[in-house]
């Protein structure tokens, strides 16, 4: 992967790029509601929900319920909502289909690998030893591990930093709005998984690549290296 860029790292989003979490999280979603004496909404509703961090879900998830909820009522549904989810936070997860021999390709080829996901830490580290890729990611910002979440750019320039590695040497892969926006703020060239959870469609998502299988990574990530 040689070029004028000297691709050294590669930073991935979670849900909806590495793993097709929407399962695990529509089942905690519906409990949530249930527990509130709600009918939870169905998949597909929930997956239109992911991408800017728990708080932000149940907002949402209240909203189609239509509680008004409070700050103190939401922070209260936010921490039930974590009580739920971490308790199997896998359980229904699964990764996308060639993630797990990229990974060990990329990994092989010398490059330094992170995520950086709006999903909280703990949750998020849970699902990467459940589904066995923990090994191959050396650094992960979760979306509770700084003050901001993306799309400020600053977790992902913390985990460039966390991996040892300079921005220009660093690209982005994502699925959604949020992460093109987030490889845009930090000023970081960004690779769009097609098959995600994205709200928009691919042509009015910027991004300097695009794929709809992990397979096809490897020689993507050597042109924008």
């Amino acid at each position: 992967m040689e070029g004028e860029r000297a691709l050294q790292a590669v930073v991935f989003d979670l849900d909806g790029t590495l793993v097709h979490s929407a399962p695990d999280i529509h089942a905690a979603a519906r409990r949530l509601l249930e527990e509130r004496g709600h009918q939870g909404p169905d998949l597909e509703t929930v997956i239109g929900f992911v991408g800017n961090g728990v708080p932000k879900l149940v907002e949402r998830l209240l909203d189609w319920a239509a509680e008004e909820a409070d700050a103190e009522a939401h922070s209260a549904a936010t921490k039930r909502f974590q009580e739920i989810y971490n308790t199997a936070p896998s359980a229904l997860s699964s990764l996308y289909e060639g993630v797990d021999e990229v990974l060990a390709e990329l990994a092989t080829a010398g490059l330094r690998l992170g995520v950086c996901t709006n999903k909280p830490e703990v949750p998020a580290r849970q699902v990467l030893t459940d589904l066995g890729i923990d090994g191959y990611v050396t650094a992960l910002v979760g979306g509770d591990s700084l003050a901001r979440r993306k799309p400020d750019p600053l977790p992902l320039l913390q985990a460039a930093s966390a991996l040892g590695v300079s921005r220009e040497a660093l690209v982005f892969v994502g699925d959604s709005e949020v992460d093109a926006a987030t490889a845009s703020a930090a000023g970081v060239p960004f690779a769009l998984f097609t098959e995600g959870y994205r709200k928009t469609p691919l042509e009015k998502i910027p991004h300097q690549a695009s794929f709809s299988h992990f397979g096809k990574l490897p020689s993507l990530l050597a042109g924008l290296g």
